[in-house]
């Protein structure tokens, strides 16, 4: 390849472009304040630290970050479950009948799950698995369309620990299907 056709390439790949929001969005916005940024850069451990405390974990870390190079590890020794952090805290923090999912089918289906709604269901579910034998460590494979469903199914793996794998089922959208496998996750 010649170098001219390498350099517009090159060009291509390159962005230097900017898109600020609209005003209106960023009024919106969790951070409305540009000096977040300034913050994370000049003391990271200490900007993600205020941030993780916003979640609910069930062991508190014992160290912000453990870094080393290459490898990085942040709050270490902290144990958090995904399920109480997308859903149960919002239950117990006044939002338990605010929209959680708002979902729209093609043929103009549509449905409005609460996080009350979401709470239940994903309960109910991870009783099914918890039923069929399926155990913390467990994977299980999830094969649906983009349904609500498909949510549950997920937060359900992880309020009970399970390791979950998506394969989008969108060629076969009146086929669900859940696997799971006995098989425990090396520790």
């Amino acid at each position: 390849m010649s170098d001219a056709k390498h350099a517009e390439f090159a060009d291509l790949l390159r962005e230097d472009r900017s898109f600020a929001p609209p005003d209106q969005f960023r009024a919106k916005a969790v951070a409305r304040d540009d000096r977040i940024y300034a913050d994370a850069a000049k003391d990271p451990e200490t900007h993600w630290a205020r941030l993780a405390g916003e979640l609910e974990w069930s062991r508190a870390w014992t160290q912000i970050l453990d870094w080393q190079p290459p490898h990085a590890k942040w709050f270490v020794g902290g144990q958090i479950n995904a399920s109480v952090n997308c859903v149960d805290r919002h239950v117990r923090d006044g939002r338990r009948n605010k929209a959680a999912i708002i979902w729209e089918g093609e043929p103009g289906d549509r449905r409005t799950l609460t996080y009350f709604d979401l709470q239940r269901e994903i309960s109910k579910f991870a009783n099914v698995l918890k039923s069929l034998g399926t155990k913390k460590g467990d994977r299980v494979a999830i094969y649906m369309p983009l349904v609500p469903e498909l949510a549950i199914a997920m937060l359900a793996c992880a309020r009970i620990g399970a390791v979950n794998s998506v394969v989008f089922g969108g060629s076969a959208p009146n086929r669900f299907a859940i696997a799971s496998t006995t098989q425990r996750r090396e520790s």
